[in-house]
């Protein structure tokens, strides 16, 4: 049975019961983005990189059926295994045989969007298949049986105080201590058993090298490369956007992916996999779901550069303060509201009107994808394929007839300052969700156009 789940707002409402979550959730994410700012202005060439990175993007997006045979015929000249599958089910169907394949019930994970957004680790656990996620942030969601509210910062909603609740519950630390050092000793003392004892290990990709067949994986936890080496297999879950044609490539994405994500000028581990270890075995698949259909779509198909660096998410006043979690889907942010349409318009017809089209996103985005201007553009698709909600439809229709007529512009310029001065509580109650963390304006003596046409006959 497919889940039913609330919209965006309602949601984003719950979020901000807590203000204090709220403030230091959007305080944190803007403390990044400022890093990022304060790296970016170090290189004097940053424009001509994105410039650089949006253009290799075009072409691959242009010539994507040649690149994946050309990095399927490297990657098996590697000697590694190739995996195609359609959609989300076939890619968790193939991890299992695997697993059933090397007669294993154990599996350590590293952090894949990819992987969150198929499922996976729900598919392996009915079907009885342990998965230990080896990320800091997503083992902490994982105990809280959470998703990760944000793509680079998994737990990014949680205090440490909940964090430390977490591993005296699940781990057995001493109750009530929550210093960060402590948690993450403890956390890598948990982990390094898990490390030793998983025979497969699976990784997602960050980039797919055309010319040699090989992925690359960044951390800054060394986690993935822990678990690719030490297992015997290791398995790679990429979706089919991740290709760049040439190795010399990598040196314009690494440069931008690190510093739009977290202010780095570099991840700490940028690790290359290429052949498999002797006796051992290594797995790539190659997954589209939904991709080939974003890539049809002319209007969106620039979603598909994404590196997934966050950097989108770390600015955008809504996501700062609605959580990664209102938004329903493995990714939230800006870009998850473009991409998430493309899976399911109806599911997630909500998420392209959760922004203010301010535009920071396209601002900062490392590839130039022009967010800002894809979420309008859905809300067009959206509304003309019928999947808007009544009340949104008959709104933006009162909008339409008042904005598109002088007389009616005016008239409700006039009632609206009347009722701010006599009657604002017609305006701030519970039933008009714009009230809600907003204060009214003072009401104007006289209208712009009032006032214009009062200045103008004493000139």
């Amino acid at each position: 049975m497919k889940e039913i789940h609330a919209e965006h707002a309602e949601l984003a409402g719950e979020f901000n019961k807590d203000e204090d979550r709220v403030d230091w959730h959007d305080e944190t994410l803007w403390w990044i983005r400022a890093k990022r700012d304060k790296a970016v202005n170090q290189l004097p060439e940053w424009e001509r990189l994105r410039d650089a990175a949006s253009q290799i993007k075009d072409h691959v997006l242009g010539n994507l059926d040649t690149y994946l045979e050309q990095f399927e015929a490297n990657a098996l000249q590697n000697g590694v295994k190739v995996h195609w599958a359609a959609n989300a089910e076939e890619h968790n169907k193939i991890v299992y045989q695997i697993m059933l394949d090397q007669g294993v019930l154990r599996m350590v994970k590293s952090k894949s969007m990819l992987t969150e957004e198929c499922h996976l680790n729900e598919y392996l656990k009915e079907h009885g298949i342990e998965v230990i996620d080896s990320d800091l942030g997503e083992r902490i969601v994982q105990l809280a049986e959470e998703a990760p509210s944000h793509i680079v910062l998994p737990c990014i909603h949680k205090k440490k105080e909940e964090i430390g609740e977490l591993f005296h519950i699940h781990l057995g630390t001493e109750k009530g201590n929550s210093d960060p050092q402590f948690l993450t000793n403890t956390a890598r003392i948990h982990l390094r058993e898990i490390f030793l004892t998983r025979k497969v290990a699976l990784t997602g990709v960050n980039f797919a090298v055309a010319e040699t067949g090989e992925i690359v994986v960044c951390t800054n936890e060394g986690n993935a490369d822990m678990g690719a080496h030490l297992a015997n297999v290791h398995i790679a879950s990429m979706g089919i956007e991740k290709i760049i044609p040439k190795k010399e490539h990598l040196g314009v994405f690494l440069r931008l992916l690190t510093r739009s994500a977290t202010g780095q000028p570099i991840t700490t581990y940028s690790s290359h996999f290429k052949t498999p270890q002797n006796g051992r075995e290594m797995h790539i698949i190659i997954v589209d779901n939904g991709r080939t259909r974003q890539l049809g779509r002319p209007d969106f198909r620039n979603s598909l550069k994404c590196i997934r660096c966050g950097a989108c998410m770390n600015t955008c006043p809504v996501y700062r303060r609605s959580g990664g979690h209102s938004y329903h889907n493995a990714i939230a942010g800006p870009i998850g509201s473009i991409l998430a349409p493309n899976l399911d318009m109806k599911d997630y017809a909500d998420l392209p009107f959760a922004s203010t089209l301010c535009g920071s996103c396209s601002n900062v985005c490392p590839v130039k994808i022009d967010i800002h201007q894809q979420l309008y553009k859905w809300r067009q698709v959206i509304v003309k394929e019928g999947y808007a909600t009544k009340t949104k439809k008959v709104s933006m229709q009162v909008m339409s007839n008042t904005l598109s007529s002088p007389t009616a512009y005016h008239l409700a310029g006039k009632m609206g300052r009347f009722v701010i001065k006599y009657a604002p509580f017609a305006v701030n109650n519970r039933l008009n969700p714009w009230y809600k963390q907003r204060d009214l304006p003072s009401a104007p003596e006289q209208s712009f156009g009032e006032w214009y046409k009062e200045n103008r006959k004493k000139q």
